[in-house]
C-alpha cells in the first residue's frame, strides 16, 4: 500500500478558485493530480463558494481546462442556497436575486419567483457574487430587507484570487449593504458553513474524506466545522503569515506549495512539525530563532509549532542569512 498523502484518504474535496484554477487559467499540476487520484481509485469532489456558475457549467469548465469533473461531483453556494430557501418558504414565493445569472436559474429550478425590486415584495433576498452586480440592485436588496425578507448570502469571501491579485468578493458585496444595514445576513450558506463538505461526504458514501483549500477562513475553517481533514495549498489567497497567526478553528491538518504534496508522504506537509530537514529553531521565552536552509515548507512548518503555542510571529527572529531572506519575504 502506497504511504503517500493522498492514499489516507477516500475522498478529496477541492476547492476551485486558488486550488485548480486561478480566473480561467489552470493552476499548474491540478489537472495531473486530479488524474492521478481518480487512477488510485480516489473520489473527487469540487465545492466551490463562487455562485456564478451552475454545477455543469463549472463541470465544463473544469473539463475545457482538461481536469476531469462531472456536474454530480459539483457543490455550489447557488445550487444550495436556492434548496434551502425553498425548503422554508412557501412554493413560488418571490425572492430578490443579486448576483449572476446561475443564481437565478437555481432559484428558478426550486421553484421560486427570481424579481429584481423590492417592490415584489420578495419574502428573501439571496445574495452571491456576480461580476455584473452594481448600486441599483444592491439598493433593491437593502430596501427588501429593511422590509422584512429574509437574508441569505451564499457565501461572504472578501476576495477571490486572480492572476493580479485579490479581487473584491461577494463578502466585500455583502459588506455593502451590512454597512447600509448595520446588520449581518440572515444566512450564510457556503463554506465555511460545513453542509458543501458534508454533503460531497454524503454523496461520494466516503469514510475518511480530505478538503483541499487556500484560504484558510473558509475552505479550512469550513473543514474543520465538518470535522475532516484539510491540506491548504500555497497557490491561491491565504499566506505563510495567515498560516503562522491562524486561530484554532483555522488550522489544516497539512500545508503544501501546491497539490503534489498529495502524492509525498504526509509527514512532509504535516504541521505542525517538530523537526525537519534543514532548518532548526531554537525558542527561548517568548522569543524564537530560525536558523538553516531548506525548503520554505518546511521552515513554515516547523514555525507553525512555535506560533500557534502561543509565541507572536513578530518575536521571530532569523539565525542565517536563508532565514533572514525567508522571514523577510514573509513581512516578518
Amino acid at each position: 500500500m502506497s504511504d503517500h498523502l493522498a492514499a489516507g484518504y477516500d475522498l478529496a474535496v477541492f476547492d476551485l478558485d486558488g486550488v485548480v484554477f486561478l480566473i480561467d487559467k489552470p493552476i499548474p499540476g491540478a489537472a495531473e493530480a486530479v488524474e492521478r487520484l481518480r487512477a488510485d481509485g480516489t473520489a473527487v469532489a469540487y465545492a466551490t463558494n463562487n455562485a456564478s456558475r451552475r454545477a455543469g457549467e463549472v463541470a465544463a469548465l473544469l473539463t475545457g481546462m482538461g481536469v476531469s469533473a462531472a456536474p454530480a461531483e459539483v457543490l455550489t453556494p447557488a445550487a444550495a442556497a436556492a434548496a434551502l430557501i425553498a425548503e422554508q418558504v412557501p412554493a413560488g414565493s418571490p425572492v430578490l436575486v443579486v448576483g449572476a445569472e446561475a443564481l437565478r436559474a437555481e432559484v428558478r429550478d426550486a421553484g421560486l419567483v427570481p424579481v429584481d425590486s423590492a417592490e415584489d415584495e420578495p419574502v428573501a433576498v439571496v445574495q452571491g457574487y456576480g461580476p455584473e452586480v452594481g448600486w441599483k440592485i444592491l439598493s433593491e436588496a437593502a430596501l427588501a430587507i429593511r422590509a422584512g425578507a429574509t437574508w441569505y448570502a451564499t457565501n461572504t469571501d472578501r476576495t477571490l484570487p486572480s492572476p493580479r491579485g485579490p479581487l473584491p468578493g461577494n463578502g466585500s458585496l455583502v459588506a455593502v449593504i451590512r454597512t447600509a444595514l448595520d446588520r449581518d445576513p440572515d444566512v450564510v450558506v457556503g463554506k465555511p458553513q460545513p453542509a458543501l463538505f458534508t454533503t460531497a461526504a454524503s454523496l461520494a458514501k466516503a469514510d475518511h474524506p480530505l478538503a483541499i483549500g487556500d484560504r484558510l477562513d473558509t475552505d479550512i475553517q469550513g473543514a474543520v466545522t465538518a470535522g475532516m481533514d484539510s491540506l491548504l495549498v500555497l497557490t491561491g489567497v491565504s499566506g505563510p503569515t495567515d498560516l503562522l497567526s491562524a486561530p484554532a478553528e483555522r488550522r489544516p491538518t497539512f500545508v503544501a506549495a501546491d497539490l503534489s504534496a498529495l502524492f509525498r508522504s504526509a509527514d512532509q506537509a504535516r504541521i505542525p512539525a517538530t523537526e525537519v530537514q534543514g532548518w532548526q529553531l531554537t525558542r527561548d521565552g517568548d522569543r524564537a530563532t530560525l536558523s538553516g536552509a531548506g525548503d520554505p515548507v518546511d521552515a513554515l512548518r516547523l514555525l507553525c509549532g512555535a506560533t500557534w503555542d502561543g509565541l507572536p510571529p513578530a518575536n521571530l527572529e532569523p539565525g542565517s542569512p536563508e532565514a533572514t531572506e525567508l522571514l523577510h519575504s514573509w513581512g516578518l
